[in-house]
């Protein structure tokens, strides 16, 4: 018969068995990055959804539009990109806020195949408007932050999301 051993302090690698011990569930619900981040980032995003609500925004609406706000309009690539969603994706985002007059999908002036995406002077409006909330969100949020260094979580958060 096979002992299985948990060490509570250690975040590391288990052995395949026939069977998955109760342990491991516990080592996986203590140590993995990916739920831990994901639970903060479900738990983040209800707070900014519940601010920004009286804007008719989700936190990732509020993101895409943000994302817009350029001097000039953006390609779909680069905003996909800066999202970390793909073009299908962020197409299907863009659709609601096109609806509601907030964006408008042109075609590239430099590349006919492309298209831009820009805010409209509503979007640009309803931008102004939601950002003190956000801001104020924002605020609240980084004091919660352990070690009060939000910007130390910003760079190792940037640097898993490479």
């Amino acid at each position: 018969m096979l002992d299985v051993y948990v060490d509570i302090n250690y975040c590391g690698g288990v052995s395949s068995q026939k069977t998955l011990p109760y342990e491991t569930t516990i080592l996986v619900r203590d140590c993995c990055l990916c739920l831990h981040v994901q639970r903060a980032a479900r738990a983040l995003g209800r707070r900014f959804d519940e601010a920004l609500r009286p804007f008719d925004l989700t936190n990732g609406q509020f993101s895409l539009l943000m994302a817009l706000n350029r001097p000039e309009p953006p390609p779909m690539g680069p905003v996909a990109n800066l999202l970390a969603m793909d073009r299908t994706t962020l197409t299907a985002a863009l659709k609601p806020l096109e609806r509601r007059g907030l964006v408008k999908i042109a075609q590239d002036p430099m590349d006919r195949r492309s298209r831009v995406v820009s805010l409209t002077a509503k979007g640009h409006s309803l931008m102004l408007n939601a950002l003190p909330v956000w801001e104020r969100m924002h605020d609240e949020v980084e004091q919660l932050v352990p070690g009060g260094d939000p910007g130390t979580l910003r760079k190792g958060l940037r640097a898993l999301s490479v």
